[in-house]
């Protein structure tokens, strides 16, 4: 792998929490020199223990900075680069992006234009409906007479609608009046809970499986409660063999128009079992908020991987010995996931030492050093092992050793949804 003169790999990554520390603590250790562009205004204490960091407050354009520094590899946690203002200097950059541009990133971005695409190649896709109006949507549910999953048509973490899964007409009927329809409605049929995806790169047109993953979307154990802004825990498997299925079915048959656009990055398949045949409900070209951080550690060159796939290079991903199974809990705050309530900015205290991966979210340092909890999402706690039970126990054994008043995490990880497939 080509690197600057001086033999050191600089990786520049946009984000905050959780995720963003993950990836640089990760690819420093491989050795890269890392630094973070903090996107957003909170989960900052994270990224700041792991490497020199700058806010978006500071500096609203990131492109000087950028010039000045030539990252080898620049990893976004989401794709809200592609809608700032300097997003077209940025990419008269060429930068070196994990993720992909132009209509690459249209597989994400827009839910409808995925959907067109699987039925141009033949993969089977959840029905679904793009409307404009609120009052379009409940004249199409009314003559189908089917629940749907309510979702933004544009991908977005500003989007005015945020994920609602009904399981009955009534359910969806009940919530349509509510929505905010300036975007348009995507309606897409509900078929159940027997979901899985997987996480592959893409790169100099060819698909690399990489892991199968699961992740609890509710907020509360037996999966009950609302769909969460972001999950509660994940299970990762490594799976460069696609053991089911979901690779050939659902990503192989969209390789010619990968290499049409020149996608290069993740891509990650999220699918239901449905009839006995995988349905595609989204795709995303990001590594993912539970798995990301888990397929780094899992990876035995992840920085390698990484900046040949921004490259757009043949790939050859190699794993860590005795690393197959990841667990991924995340420790929840006060109030969490109805993020209108808030609490105090009370302690969160560790017990022990941990032996496992864990990732902060909303917490900051007080002067004296004691941690405290600034918003709903305190931290995330990941294990990987050589089999799913010692993984998920490991996970287990170390978030017991975080404590802050209100907070909670799902005590089922791993009790359902798994093996993929299962109800």
């Amino acid at each position: 792998m080509a690197v600057e003169a001086n033999g050191t790999t600089r990786v520049s990554v946009l984000g905050v929490g959780a995720f963003t520390q993950a990836m640089m603590r990760r690819l420093r250790e491989d050795g890269a020199e890392v630094s973070a562009y903090l996107t957003r205004d909170y989960a900052h204490h994270g990224p700041l223990s792991e490497g020199p960091c700058i806010t978006a407050a500071a500096e609203p354009n990131p492109c000087a900075r950028l010039r000045r520094e030539r990252p080898d590899l620049i990893l976004p946690m989401s794709i809200e680069w592609a809608l700032k203002p300097w997003t077209d200097e940025f990419l008269a950059l060429n930068p070196p992006l994990l993720c992909p541009t132009g209509e690459g990133l249209r597989l994400e971005r827009e839910r409808d234009f995925a959907r067109e695409l699987c039925g141009r190649f033949g993969v089977p896709f959840a029905r679904a409906w793009f409307v404009r109006t609120r009052a379009e949507a409940e004249a199409l549910v009314r003559h189908e007479q089917r629940p749907c999953v309510i979702k933004n048509p544009l991908c977005s973490p500003t989007s005015p609608i945020h994920t609602i899964v009904c399981e009955s007409v009534a359910d969806t009927l009940a919530w349509l009046p509510r929505l905010d329809d300036a975007e348009g409605i995507f309606l897409q049929e509900y078929l159940g809970r027997r979901e899985a995806g997987h996480i592959a790169l893409v790169s100099e047109g060819e698909i690399y499986p990489l892991v199968t993953n699961q992740e609890y979307k509710r907020a509360f154990d037996g999966n009950l409660g609302i769909v969460a802004g972001a999950p509660l825990g994940g299970l990762v498997e490594r799976d460069p063999g696609d053991k089911y299925g979901l690779v050939r079915e659902l990503l192989t048959p969209l390789r010619p128009w990968f290499r049409e656009v020149g996608f290069r990055g993740p891509v990650q398949v999220t699918a239901m079992l449905h009839e006995g045949r995988w349905h595609v409900l989204e795709y995303n070209v990001r590594l993912g908020v539970t798995s990301g951080p888990m397929i780094a550690r899992m990876l035995a060159n992840p920085l390698e991987t990484f900046v040949r796939c921004a490259r757009n290079e043949s790939l050859a991903p190699r794993w860590r010995d005795g690393l197959t199974f990841g667990c991924n809990l995340t420790l929840a705050g006060y109030g969490y996931p109805f993020t209108q309530l808030t609490g105090p900015r009370v302690p969160v205290t560790v017990a022990g030492e941990f032996t496992c991966d864990v990732w902060w979210q909303e917490v900051a340092a007080r002067a004296d050093g004691v941690l405290e909890a600034t918003g709903h999402r305190l931290g995330d706690v990941a294990a990987l092992a050589g089999t799913l039970d010692e993984a998920i126990a490991s996970a287990y054994s170390n978030i017991r050793r975080i404590h802050s008043l209100g907070s909670y995490y799902r005590t089922d990880v791993g009790q359902s949804l798994w093996p993929p497939g299962n109800e």
